[in-house]
């Protein structure tokens, strides 16, 4: 029974609603960094570089053949192509720095937004004893 409770405070103290927008965001994020990445980083670096797309850089490792086939009989199978496709690794390491520096900025950004709120003046001090009593001795003159 106590798991259930404990469920229950959790979800009801909105924990898990946090969690889920901060997943939603997340996902939204990600998209929109991989389309910067792929749609408008990537084609000039790939243009800077001898027109190269990282995607489809690789080390072929054993080239694949097509079937030889004769009439609807296979005289020899398919073999696929082995390679290890480092280009794809080099394109998922330029995504995974982009994101980590986005992340960044947006960290940054909320903690000089969160300093500008604790830096906000506060209710001035009360007047010290000497300053009240030289108002009341201002006042009493005036009259």
């Amino acid at each position: 029974m106590g798991l259930v409770k404990e469920f229950k405070e959790f979800a009801v103290k909105g924990n898990m609603m946090d969690m889920a927008v901060g997943i939603i965001i997340g996902v939204a994020f990600g998209k929109i960094i991989t389309s910067l990445v792929n749609d408008v980083l990537m084609p000039p670096l790939g243009m800077l570089l001898g027109k190269v797309d990282f995607t489809n850089l690789k080390a072929v490792l054993q080239k694949g053949t097509d079937a030889v086939m004769e009439g609807t009989t296979v005289i020899q199978p398919a073999i696929s192509e082995v390679s290890i496709n480092y280009g794809m690794f080099i394109q998922n390491i330029i995504d995974f720095l982009i994101v980590a520096f986005c992340i960044f900025l947006v960290i940054k950004a909320m903690n000089s937004l969160k300093k500008k709120e604790e830096v906000a003046p506060a209710a001035p001090p009360p007047p010290s004893d000497e300053v009240v009593l030289l108002k009341e001795i201002r006042d009493l003159l005036k009259k």
